[in-house]
């Protein structure tokens, strides 16, 4: 049997289908009446060697294996990067058995322990900053879990369940190896929380619709999520429980006299209620309330009568003191007839006003006498 290995390559050489030896570059010939020869060539542009006689070497082949083969066995609490020309090109996870050609490219490994510490090193983070611009990519980075927490947010983060640290902006990563990461980013700004549509019955069992507005912000951001599973539903449901005790406990009409009231008291409320839960409540304040249609037309008609008796009772006050007025000015002419005599003046000079042209008969008095006539 003649077996030709160009450079880039190896064979795997086997003997009566058992593993005999492995070939290097070159013209290989052999011969035997009694055994069948096979072979298996490799290209040495595949670093990493995971045929089915792997195993077999590791075990029973140690020279074999320590003069062609790099041996990475990673335990149980470290990782293992791999680099190919001083360049990462794969994490190694715990448990891995591989073995990788050293004839092919230049290789090189770091073990790395996540015994107790589970944070990627800062130097591996700059690698694995942009994946996506690398000219070879970086196998089983989906086992890094990458924590970017943007500019006015804290990272809660959580291992196997329990909270273990606050992130502060910026970037980091960690190992999901052999525990559960969890990431949950969060708000710290001032949010706006509309409850709406709620309908509720005042103490008069007159149902009303009120949509209201809160703005909301965390105090202590661990303290909020370490008593509470979901604070912004928390104070959604302290805000419904507040609109109900403000309403429920009031009539429509006081409620319409004092429409602050609602603001006061759901404040009031929910700012007892969330003490010690690291939220705070900046404001609060009824965007509208809605009534039934046919208590908007009651209300009308009620608005409409109410102004109807003010416009009454104004105008009978101007009466009263027009009346008033005039009995004043006959008592002033009953007994001064100066001033009786400056009244016709008056009176003469109003008519002169709205007349183009007059002529007069019998003198001014018998003008004046004309016009108290037409008068009477």
């Amino acid at each position: 049997m003649k077996i030709k290995v160009q450079k880039n390559e190896r064979a795997i050489l086997f003997k009566d289908k058992e593993f005999e030896e492995i070939l290097g570059p070159g013209e290989h010939v052999r011969r035997s009446l009694f055994a069948t020869y096979t072979c298996q060539l490799v290209d040495m542009g595949k670093v990493e060697f995971d045929g089915p006689v792997a195993e077999y070497l590791r075990q029973h082949e140690a020279a074999v294996t320590e003069e062609n083969f790099y041996v990475a066995d990673v335990g149980d609490e470290e990782v293992v990067l791999r680099y190919e020309h001083a360049s990462l090109v794969e994490i190694l996870a715990p448990g891995s058995r591989k073995l990788f050609w050293k004839w092919g490219a230049a290789q090189s490994f770091e073990r790395v322990s996540i015994r107790e510490n589970y944070q990627v090193p800062e130097k591996l983070l700059t690698y694995l900053a942009q994946p996506a611009l690398r000219g070879k990519a970086v196998a089983g980075l989906q086992n890094i879990l990458a924590a970017q927490v943007p500019e006015s947010f804290v990272g809660l983060l959580r291992v196997d369940g329990k909270l273990v640290a606050q992130l502060t902006p910026g970037k980091t990563a960690y190992w999901r190896f052999n525990r559960d990461i969890q990431l949950e980013l969060v708000d710290t700004r001032l949010q706006v929380l509309e409850v709406s549509g709620q309908e509720i019955l005042t103490r008069d069992k007159v149902n009303l619709r009120i949509n209201l507005n809160a703005h909301w912000q965390y105090d202590d951001v661990s303290l909020a999520y370490a008593r509470l599973a979901k604070p912004a539903e928390h104070i959604y449901r302290e805000l419904q429980f507040a609109l109900r005790a403000a309403v429920g406990t009031r009539s429509l009409d006081e409620l319409l006299e004092d429409k602050q009231v609602i603001d006061r008291v759901v404040d009031q409320y929910v700012q007892e209620k969330l003490a010690g839960f690291g939220l705070r409540v900046a404001g609060i304040g009824v965007k509208d309330i809605v009534l039934p249609g046919e208590m908007k037309v009651l209300l009308a008609q009620v608005v409409e009568a109410e102004k109807a008796a003010q416009a009454n009772v104004i105008r009978r006050r101007e009466e009263t003191n027009a009346t008033r007025s005039m009995l004043n000015t006959a008592r002033v002419m009953e007994s001064n007839p100066i001033a009786l005599r400056l009244k016709e003046l008056e009176t003469l000079e109003k008519v002169a006003e709205r007349i183009d042209k007059i002529s007069v008969f019998g003198g001014l008095d018998q003008v004046l006498n004309g016009l108290i006539k037409i008068k009477a």
